[in-house]
């Protein structure tokens, strides 16, 4: 009966203003062989990160500084300390969690994800922190094991089912959680969205997020970015 009345997190204004630094041309995405641009984009590894822009992000490179302001962002949200734990899931690069260990130097990081690649490719601080798992399968952790939760741009690459049971093992081994996922608003919004997403496998608004969220029974914070 408890948690029929667990209430969910609140939305929490994190990348949206990093999101909209970036130009999209989407009808351009579109018509470019968009077909077979998803298939390579979908296998997670070199094209994807480091080929070229038709096939994902076109050269996913460490910028100093890119990372900074969301890390000292998340250690204040989540007030986290040198004694916290964090695991990022679908972590890609790792580059997010090095920001943050640069700040905490004794805050314990894991990362997981499904590309070698990325994780090939990650700083070689973080590297040894990072290792290769599906966020559709269980998680290799026990309940509770980390202070926070933290997914960024993963979970929308999910089908339905596997979506639900990812986000009920972050609610699972996380003390606090974050989950960011694309979302539309309007007509426009999710045309652009079907215009540039190559990955995405779920394809929600607002109220549809909320509803799986209730659903999965996920008490976490969330933040959804919009194709404007």
């Amino acid at each position: 009966m408890v948690d029929t009345f667990r209430k969910m997190g609140k939305f929490f204004n994190l990348i949206t203003s990093l999101h909209q630094s970036t130009k999209r041309n989407y009808l351009e995405r579109m018509i470019n062989e968009k077909v077979k641009c998803m298939k390579k984009a979908r296998k997670f590894e070199y094209e994807y990160w480091d080929g070229k822009r038709s096939y994902g992000y076109g050269g996913y490179k460490y910028i100093p500084g890119r990372w900074t302001k969301v890390a000292k962002k998340m250690i204040k949200k989540y007030r986290l300390n040198n004694n916290s734990s964090v695991l990022d899931v679908g972590c890609g690069k790792g580059f997010l969690l090095f920001e943050m260990k640069k700040i905490l130097p004794g805050l314990r990081v894991r990362g997981f994800d499904v590309s070698r690649h990325g994780i090939k490719n990650s700083k070689k601080e973080i590297k040894k922190y990072l290792f290769l798992h599906d966020a559709a399968k269980k998680f290799p952790f026990k309940s509770n094991s980390f202070d926070l939760v933290m997914t960024f741009a993963c979970l929308h690459n999910l089908k339905l089912p596997n979506l639900i049971h990812s986000l009920k093992e972050i609610e699972r081994v996380g003390k606090k959680k974050y989950v960011m996922v694309e979302g539309y608003r309007n007509e426009k919004e999710l045309f652009n969205l079907q215009c540039w997403a190559l990955t995405a496998e779920s394809f929600y608004d607002d109220s549809e997020w909320k509803w799986i969220f209730k659903h999965s029974k996920y008490t976490g914070d969330y933040e959804f970015i919009y194709f404007e």
